[in-house]
């Protein structure tokens, strides 16, 4: 199944619809899906690396634009659509505490969190109930998610070959990696 999907995406690199599709990926991710892009944009990068950069660029702007979602999800329907969402993934009493830290750190927990497994969308909605500065989250969100998701892209650029060759060799490792980075995420957030 892994190597399935693995192939899959790597099929879906090569067609001219990728990068609207890590695009939208990033927009939900930042917003209300649970799954990072990372996991799209790694194998796109490395099966194309003439456009990591590209795919990258992408990636952050979708990123953003999910995360101002996520901020007006926060600021304008925290009580219907926001709840659902913080209750869907059980991130209540971190919500609370995400909450109470934008009132001391603000635009700080937007560029420490933005680098991590956390889920970005839990940041996003934070900082829209917490009535964080607008233009200051969106170049906060555009300077993590954008150093994350090019770090990602400069790798695959230059160490493509060997990477993907140690992906392919040890996918299912790696893939459960990814995967206990995502539980690691929600767990570090739910406790």
């Amino acid at each position: 199944m892994i190597r399935n999907l693995y192939d899959w995406i790597l099929k879906q690199a090569e067609k001219p619809h990728a990068g609207l599709f890590l695009f939208f990926m990033a927009v939900a991710e930042a917003s209300v899906f649970p799954l990072p892009p990372d996991m799209l944009l790694l194998p796109m990068a490395l099966a194309r690396p003439d456009r990591a950069w590209r795919l990258a660029a992408l990636c952050t702007a979708g990123s953003v634009l999910g995360g101002i979602i996520g901020y007006a999800i926060g600021a304008v329907a925290m009580a219907s659509l926001g709840q659902w969402i913080v209750q869907t993934y059980h991130l209540e009493n971190s919500f609370q505490a995400f909450h109470d830290g934008f009132n001391r750190w603000g635009v700080w927990i937007i560029l420490a969190k933005g680098l991590t497994p956390i889920p970005f969308k839990l940041v996003t909605i934070a900082s829209g109930v917490a009535g964080l500065s607008l233009p200051v989250f969106i170049a906060a969100a555009f300077l993590t998610r954008g150093a994350r998701f090019f770090l990602i892209a400069g790798l695959a650029w230059k160490f493509g070959e060997p990477v993907k060759l140690f992906i392919e060799r040890y996918l299912t490792w790696v893939a459960l990696g990814v995967f206990a980075a995502v539980i690691g995420g929600f767990w570090l957030v739910l406790r």
